[in-house]
């Protein structure tokens, strides 16, 4: 389990119930910076998603560092947790991620519907797919 993991999951400890977990979730989100008008084309959607969700990354060297953005406040919450798991990390560690225990050890896949699980889940796989190619 990397670093980054470990962090957000003390994090998450910290709250007793999920009203107060939504609630960081959201704050978090709001920290998240914009992706600006340009980049919210289509290209950049990750479609699975109900609400609308964009995706962007750039290579600097052998790590990517990825940006995101969405237009409902849970979902960029979310972004803002996988986003912090996945950028500036190298191909080898992207692809080979312990993103789904993050999601089992912070309850998500008991406290979020199965369509933001979905997306949440389709998020990923687009980054494992952008730098597998």
């Amino acid at each position: 389990m990397n670093e980054e993991i470990r962090q957000i999951i003390e994090e998450f400890e910290m709250f007793s119930d999920w009203q107060d977990k939504y609630s960081y979730i959201i704050d978090i989100g709001k920290k998240l910076p914009k992706l600006d008008a340009l980049q919210k084309v289509e290209s950049n959607k990750v479609n699975v998603c109900i609400s609308q969700v964009w995706l962007v990354y750039r290579q600097k060297g052998n790590k990517y560092y990825f940006g995101a953005d969405s237009d409902a406040s849970i979902v960029k919450g979310l972004l803002a947790i996988i986003l912090r798991v996945f950028s500036g990390k190298t191909r080898e560690q992207i692809i080979y991620n312990d993103f789904q225990e993050l999601f089992s050890r912070l309850g998500f896949n008991n406290h979020l519907s199965p369509s933001r699980s979905n997306g949440i889940f389709a998020v990923v796989n687009k980054i494992i797919n952008m730098v597998k190619n």
